[in-house]
């Protein structure tokens, strides 16, 4: 942990970036999980929450094209603090769901947040290898990948309680408090976000611009396979959409009982990046990494479709998203390494779209049938379609692994950041 925390205190413009990103998730949280419990109360349903979730996902996926190419030809510091202000606004809607009549406000809300969540996420991911050297690109991404786990741990576990012992409307208070403190840290830094551009030579239009990546991630076998493989756990996050029935109708604990899932789930997000860190110093050991972690994602939730106690429920979902951050932060330097700069927020924009596409397919599959289904088959279905999409996964790259082995072979310390 030294050497990771290291960068921390070393880089003054990593950490407010840093501390910026922790302030957002924990203000995330604190909005969506009361929010999916306040829409089940007041309409007795569990299908507002699963389209509050998926709302959260589609927004994003359909505006990430636009948003990568803006990442690319925009100052990323001012999408950043834009993105924050625009987010306070969205939130701000919430406080008027106070009926069944306004549930719909909900999702409504959480779909405008994401659109600002949707711009911030690809330029935060393409500033990173501009703020930190690139001897600490790996302990940066690591520590950025637990960033997310930390605060669902803190977000969902307090948004719960917060939640049970007042009201939802403090939670939301508390978001809106997190973006703007958000927004003051980032103002902070002033390390160049981006590489410097030639302006003769930037897309003359958004759509020359998304063909020009795209184009690029198709001539680059690799690229192709990275920004394929969030999409196992995207098709597995539709058990998002059941935490609610699972804490509340199988296990009977109520909202505290579904903000210790997301914690769980936190927990499994903020250890993995940490464990997995050393693999990405090894360029031969990141696609099967990646495989061996969508395979757990799914293994680990089959775990939860047969726990017969809710702390056994926890345990699967914590090891599930032990493997999911690792998968996270692995493909995430994968791609910083191998994609340059000025195509760079194109390119993850492109991996969230795939991503989110594929979290929105299973939020809304779950949601249509949460209230139809035992919500344990439905934990297995999901599960079997991760495992199952990791293998296929394996199968179809191992082509790529075998070069990754023989390339580090020959050169040993290959790894480098394009730019």
């Amino acid at each position: 942990m030294a050497p990771v925390l290291s960068v921390l205190t070393r880089n003054r413009d990593f950490r407010y970036l840093f501390l910026a990103e922790l302030v957002i998730f924990g203000g995330d949280w604190f909005a969506l999980i009361p929010l999916v419990t306040l829409l089940q109360q007041l309409t007795g349903s569990g299908l507002p929450g699963a389209l509050a979730l998926t709302a959260d996902t589609t927004v994003i996926a359909l505006a990430l094209p636009f948003a990568g190419t803006v990442a690319d030809r925009v100052d990323r510091r001012k999408i950043l603090i834009i993105a924050n202000l625009a987010a306070i606004a969205a939130i701000s809607l919430l406080f008027a769901v106070r009926s069944p009549g306004v549930a719909w406000l909900g999702p409504v809300a959480i779909g405008l947040a994401a659109a600002a969540k949707a711009f911030y996420t690809p330029a935060a991911s393409a500033a990173l290898p501009n703020v930190v050297d690139p001897a600490d690109l790996p302990a940066a991404n690591a520590l950025g990948g637990s960033a997310w786990g930390t605060m669902l741990i803190i977000g969902a576990s307090l948004g719960g309680i917060v939640t049970a012992v007042s009201n939802p409307y403090v939670c939301f208070a508390i978001t809106v408090v997190c973006l703007m403190l958000a927004a003051s840290l980032v103002w902070r830094v002033r390390r160049p976000m981006q590489a410097e551009r030639d302006a003769a030579a930037a897309p003359a239009h958004p759509l020359h611009a998304i063909a020009e990546a795209l184009g690029y991630i198709r001539r680059h076998p690799r690229v192709l396979s990275l920004v394929t493989v969030k999409s196992a756990v995207g098709l597995g996050n539709g058990v998002l959409a059941v935490f609610p029935i699972l804490a509340t109708v199988v296990f009977p604990i109520g909202s505290i009982g579904t903000g210790l899932l997301f914690a769980a789930r936190g927990l499994g997000a903020l250890i993995g990046p940490l464990l997995l860190r050393r693999v990405l110093g090894h360029r031969s050991w990141l696609m099967p990494g990646l495989a061996i972690s969508m395979s757990f994602y799914g293994l680990a939730y089959l775990g939860v479709a047969v726990s017969p106690w809710f702390w056994a429920a926890l345990v699967f979902v914590t090891l599930a998203h032990v493997a999911g951050g690792g998968n996270w932060v692995m493909s995430n330097y994968a791609l910083q390494i191998e994609v340059p700069d000025s195509l760079r927020g194109r390119v993850f924009a492109t991996d969230m779209m795939i991503a989110t596409l594929a979290i929105s397919v299973s939020l809304l599959f779950a949601g249509a049938l949460v209230d139809l289904v035992d919500p344990r088959a439905l934990f297995a279905i999901c599960g079997s379609v991760t495992l199952l999409y990791g293998i296929g996964w394996r199968l179809a790259t191992r082509r790529l692994m075998r070069a990754d082995v023989n390339d580090e072979d020959r050169t040993p310390d290959r790894a480098h950041t394009a730019s």
